[in-house]
């Protein structure tokens, strides 16, 4: 049976979720474990690793996006490149910062280089309205390179 302090700490995650981050801390700072509201504690905990998980692939998926618009999109290259290497350099950077605090999440990349590989392409392909033809299915490029801040594609 649950105690009246986890109740109001359950009731407190729905009315005001900074006031119950806060109480929570004070409470495992305090080792007062048993009125700590685990179930709540657990889904954040559990939410923290697929939110670095979401990101990680955003940004692959925006790093492919941009590594092909180097390579293909020749009529906007001129223009444009020094704006797509600045994203490159951006994408690169946060993707290096969260497996900085998560080098576990290295795996996770290359467990899903193609998948955003094949998602970038899919925004390529609808920004640049090219013919699809030219555009690998799969990368022409190894998650190494991709992620090789002096690597730009030729």
């Amino acid at each position: 049976m649950k105690s009246d302090v986890t109740v109001k700490s359950a009731l407190l995650y729905d009315t005001d979720y900074q006031c119950w981050l806060n109480q929570t801390v004070a409470q495992l700072k305090a080792h007062d474990f048993s009125s700590v509201d685990l179930e709540n504690l657990i889904e954040e905990i559990e939410s923290l690793g697929k939110s670095d998980k979401r990101s990680i692939s955003s940004y692959l998926m925006r790093l492919c996006e941009h590594l092909i618009k180097v390579k293909y999109w020749e009529s906007e290259r001129e223009a444009c490149l020094r704006g797509w290497k600045l994203e490159i350099r951006n994408f690169r950077l946060q993707i290096q910062a969260i497996l900085k605090d998560s080098p576990s999440l290295r795996n996770y990349l290359r467990e899903n280089f193609v998948v955003e590989y094949q998602n970038g392409r899919k925004l390529f392909l609808d920004s640049s309205e090219l013919d699809p033809a030219p555009i690998p299915d799969t990368p022409d490029f190894i998650l190494e390179q991709a992620l090789d801040e002096d690597w730009i594609p030729s």
